[in-house]
């Protein structure tokens, strides 16, 4: 592989050989993260460059946007151009004309997730078997590469895929079971006893090194628990507390990244270092975690290009706020070039990792946005409904 990453066409020379490009980079995350950050930038544009002319040819809705850009499918070659490659906006995944983001024809779809905010309104987002097959690849060599668990109990304070088999949040997080020797879910029927979820800790203690896994608002539930109470749990080296669905509550209020450390760190036993948030949405493919520094790194064949809020056609420097767009080569049903509404900063220098490729820290949502929270919003307005009547589980308010 490592000649090939040294290959002036990384695409053109895998082809030859018949092997896929984008199956070969969801499988060299490590690799991909060593090479210097220029001929990283070069397979990244090739796999974005080849993704954007697939699109353009096999999609009327995506064609037409570009076209009324004057953009064609030749204009787009060089990492240069990538900030000319027109976005689709994700409301698009939510309207009534979502099918036309489709470049593949609807019998190819073999999966879709949704994502449903503040608003109610599911995003959905379509995957050919193409694109599940890579992107099964690509998420498990992300997890293996920033949270290194082959192994151990994982306690899922969140619902099953069984409760919920089309929310992407939690698609995305039972994958980490088949790491894992054993795991339990603790959100059932829509309520969560953290009683029940520090007894079933209890019980893995000296038997398997214990994670837990969910939404930033359960777990800090269950940190909450263990404060009110005066317990106190130490976890295992190697434990890690992991977390997906965005830090803002359905109230509106921001629960404090640095302030769950510190409970982690008091009520759990572990580390800041342990504790390794994920970004990622259900339109896209990306992903971007936590390392050992609480430093998001994107997927390496994926590229972040942050654009002015006030000029959307002009990029913002690293270290300025700014509009997310995201260039996914690895979606082949729908364009992988959307326009999120998310606020986030490129952050700037080298990664004190060592890693190549780009870094982000999540700010906001942007104030136009009709939504300020993901699937997990949804997720806890739902649950504080459903007790909102009924004798409390759990001394917290909700």
């Amino acid at each position: 592989m490592r000649n090939f990453m040294n290959n002036s066409d990384f695409s053109a020379a895998l082809k030859e050989l018949g092997i896929d490009p984008l199956k070969a980079a969801a499988a060299s995350v490590s690799e991909l993260y060593r090479l210097p950050q220029a001929r990283l930038d070069e397979i990244k544009t090739s796999l974005i460059v080849e993704a954007f002319r697939f699109h353009y040819r096999n999609n009327a809705y995506y064609r037409q946007a570009c076209e009324s850009k004057g953009i064609d499918e030749h204009s787009i070659a060089t990492y240069e151009d990538l900030i000319r490659i027109p976005l689709v906006p994700i409301a698009k995944f939510k309207s009534a004309s979502s099918h036309e983001l489709l470049s593949k024809p609807l019998a190819r779809i073999e999966h879709e997730m949704r994502s449903t905010g503040t608003s109610g309104i599911p995003s959905i987002s379509r995957r050919c078997h193409e694109t599940v097959d890579v992107a099964v690849v690509a998420i498990y060599a992300m997890y293996r590469e920033f949270l290194g668990i082959s192994k151990g109990a994982g306690l899922y304070i969140c619902p099953s895929t069984e409760e919920i088999p089309e929310m992407g949040m939690i698609k995305a997080l039972n994958m980490l079971a088949g790491l894992l020797d054993t795991h339990e879910f603790m959100v059932k029927e829509e309520r969560f006893v953290p009683e029940q979820a520090i007894a079933r800790l209890k019980g893995w203690e000296n038997q398997f090194t214990r994670h837990i896994i969910g939404p930033p608002f359960l777990i800090h539930r269950l940190l909450q628990f263990l404060k009110q109470t005066g317990q106190r749990l130490q976890l295992d080296r190697g434990s890690r507390v992991i977390t997906l669905g965005g830090w803002k509550r359905f109230t509106g209020q921001m629960i404090s990244r640095r302030e769950f450390n510190l409970m982690c760190q008091e009520y759990l036993g572990i580390d800041p270092g342990s504790v390794r948030d994920i970004y990622a949405l259900v339109e896209s493919n990306v992903m971007a975690i936590d390392d050992e520094h609480q430093v998001k790194h994107v997927s390496p064949y994926v590229h972040f290009t942050v654009r002015d809020m006030n000029d959307l056609s002009r990029e913002v420097a690293p270290g300025e706020k700014g509009v997310l767009g995201i260039l996914d080569p690895l979606a082949l049903a729908t364009p992988g070039m959307i326009l999120t509404e998310d606020i986030v900063i490129l952050l700037p220098g080298e990664s004190p990792s060592g890693r190549s490729g780009q870094r982000m820290e999540y700010v906001m949502r942007a104030p136009s946005s009709l939504e300020f929270g993901c699937c997990a919003v949804n997720l806890e307005k739902t649950m504080d409904g459903q007790t909102s009547d009924a004798t409390p589980v759990c001394p917290i308010a909700s």
